[in-house]
């Protein structure tokens, strides 16, 4: 579907955002919607993916939020599970299953200690499948010497791999689709609004999805198979459908995509609606927008995602909350309320599925005598609203009693753009807790928002750390294979092919929806530029730490050479879930610091 693209300047639009202004309800001469920006080279067909780690918003049509039902699961949990199935999550008497099936794997699934699981051997593999940290290559200890994510080495002896093991399995293919929608990329705008020079097209986008596509062909073991990624013209819209619409067009594209290409996995998988209908037809997705851990356990094996789990971010920040915040002076606030007990209050779109993610954060919070009360705030994923939703949620906040004096912003990265520019109308200056959602953490976002609001911008995430474009682990894949320049999303691309192509290695031979989870939840991870990644028991997306962040304003930014960038505390420690070191109550987080 096109969009029509009117004339406007670029540049209006821009000094409006950073003013915190925009089109409220009912006017439509104020600034126009930013789906409708043409400036110059414009994300198109593959803006979702292009934008994978800005999932939890607006990608460009902003839709109004409505009230949809979240799952077409009818009964609820599971899809269809064979009879014979062992969930890989629960250990077996021997520990828990392999990535053959077997059952024979000493360990348990889920821990990260190198070395601790041996898995039976399975087929014509010349030595035991890897558990976690194990492999059966002499001499070569990782898959892809060098890179930190890796699998160990396996060799495969040759032979028969089990043929068609599964759906979009044959003994010399995986089939791999990637569903494009033809709509304008969130990214262009909040890149241009940054002033980042971004070109990437579609040919950009499918020229590095295709690169990675033979760079892992090539270097990991497939057990006789290739990847072979098949692009599919969708008709329904991610931007509609990542603020809660479009369910129809989404489960469409999925029955299409099953009656024409029957893939093993699809890849953009970006939307809670197109998640949900790829699941139904028993089809791995890839690409959830932080979606809470029940809306992926409820669809195993068939939902995975680089963004984290909502229940994930909302629990080690309800964490942090009561470890290092709570009955303590709220030092990083203004000076009017500096000395004032902290008061919480948390912010989260009112979509259903991240709500769930609130509520466990309230779980962990009251599980110490914590919560937030009444200061739990809901906002709609609605850019043509947000200028007036912003003030009134700063109202709400500045209004109570006793005042709001720290807010965990759960949001989006264009939201704090109007909320830091109403609270600075309004003289209200607030700690803003900055949770790790969709790029709020990332310095080119951050140097959007008002800068005299986010100095008392901090708290936590799970990103490494930063590098400079053309220094990454999927540049470095990308140009081994091409001598020409990949999409400037071609990070985000590495990263999710990288999962894909581990689990696919990690499963054996023996290729199904269940022995590709089990294969995940042995991968080893590793920490990178992309944080620390692993799968425990439950998790179905890769995030294991966490490091705490405070926002410097004059600090130049490794990223892109502009003024604003996020420091560590404690020396860039990462801590997991559970691990957050707790504070004396006469102590303060060591942020704000040199």
């Amino acid at each position: 579907m096109k969009i029509p693209i009117p004339r406007i300047q670029f540049g209006e639009l821009a000094s409006r955002f950073k003013r915190g202004e925009g089109r409220d309800d009912g006017d439509a001469s104020d600034a126009p919607s930013p789906s409708a920006v043409a400036a110059g080279s414009v994300l198109r067909g593959y803006g979702p993916l292009a934008a994978f780690a800005l999932l939890f918003v607006l990608m460009a049509g902003f839709v109004p939020t409505v009230d949809e039902k979240l799952a077409s699961n009818e009964g609820g949990g599971a899809f269809n599970q064979p009879e014979d199935y062992v969930d890989p999550t629960k250990p077996t008497d021997s520990g828990a299953v392999a990535p053959d099936g077997s059952g024979e794997v000493a360990g348990d699934v889920g821990t990260n200690i190198p070395g601790k699981n041996s898995v039976k051997p399975s087929g014509n593999v010349a030595a035991p499948l890897p558990g976690r940290g194990a492999g059966s290559c002499a001499g070569k200890a990782s898959q892809v010497p060098g890179d930190p994510y890796s699998p160990p080495c396996i060799e495969f002896a040759g032979g028969d791999n089990g043929g068609a093991t599964a759906n979009g399995v044959s003994k010399d293919t995986v089939k791999v689709s990637f569903r494009v929608i033809d709509e304008k990329g969130f990214l262009q705008t909040l890149a241009t609004l940054a002033g980042a020079d971004i070109v990437d097209t579609p040919a950009d986008i499918k020229r590095t999805i295709e690169a990675f596509e033979q760079f892992f062909n090539d270097h990991y073991q497939f057990y006789g198979r290739k990847i072979d990624i098949i692009f599919h013209n969708g008709s329904g819209s991610i931007t509609g459908e990542l603020v809660g619409g479009g369910r129809d067009a989404a489960v469409a594209d999925a029955a299409t995509i099953k009656a024409e290409i029957n893939p093993f996995i699809e890849m953009n998988a970006a939307s809670e609606p197109f998640a949900d209908a790829i699941a139904d037809k028993q089809i791995i997705g890839f690409g959830t927008p932080y979606l809470s851990r029940k809306w992926h356990n409820d669809r195993r094996p068939y939902a995975w995602s680089l963004a984290t789990d909502g229940s994930i971010v909302s629990e080690a920040a309800a964490e942090f909350t009561n470890k290092m915040l709570v009955r303590k002076p709220a030092a990083f606030a203004g000076d009017a309320m500096k000395t004032a007990t902290r008061v919480i209050g948390g912010l989260a779109p009112e979509n259903p599925w991240y709500q769930e993610s609130v509520d466990n954060a309230e779980v962990v919070l009251k599980s110490e005598g914590n919560d937030f009360g009444d200061n739990r705030v809901k906002y709609k994923l609605d850019i043509n609203s947000m200028s007036n939703q912003a003030a009134g949620v700063i109202s709400q906040f500045k209004g109570k009693n006793p005042q709001v004096t720290t807010i965990l912003c759960g949001c989006d990265p264009i939201f704090p753009v109007f909320l830091s520019a109403k609270a600075a109308e309004q003289d209200y200056e607030p700690e803003w807790i900055v949770v790790g959602t969709a790029l709020t953490d990332w310095d080119v976002a951050a140097q959007l928002y008002n800068q005299d609001q986010w100095v008392h911008a901090f708290g936590i995430s799970s990103m490494g750390e930063p590098r400079p474009v053309r220094a990454g682990l999927g540049y470095s894949a990308y140009k081994s294979v091409r001598k020409d320049e990949p999409a400037f999303a071609v990070e985000l691309i590495y990263a999710t092919m990288l999962m894909i192509a581990s689990g696919i290695q990690m499963a054996g031979p023996n290729l199904t929806p269940f022995s590709f989870e089990a294969g995940l939840k042995n991968w080893p991870g590793g920490t990178g530029p992309y944080g620390t990644f692993g799968f425990g028991p439950a998790d179905y997306t890769p995030t294991r730490d966490y490091r705490i962040i405070w926002w410097d304003r004059d600090a130049i930014s490794i990223v892109n050479s502009a003024p604003g960038s996020y420091k560590v505390a404690f020396g860039g420690e990462r801590y997991a879930p559970g691990k957050f070191p707790r504070l004396a109550p006469d102590q303060q987080p060591p942020v704000f610091q040199g």
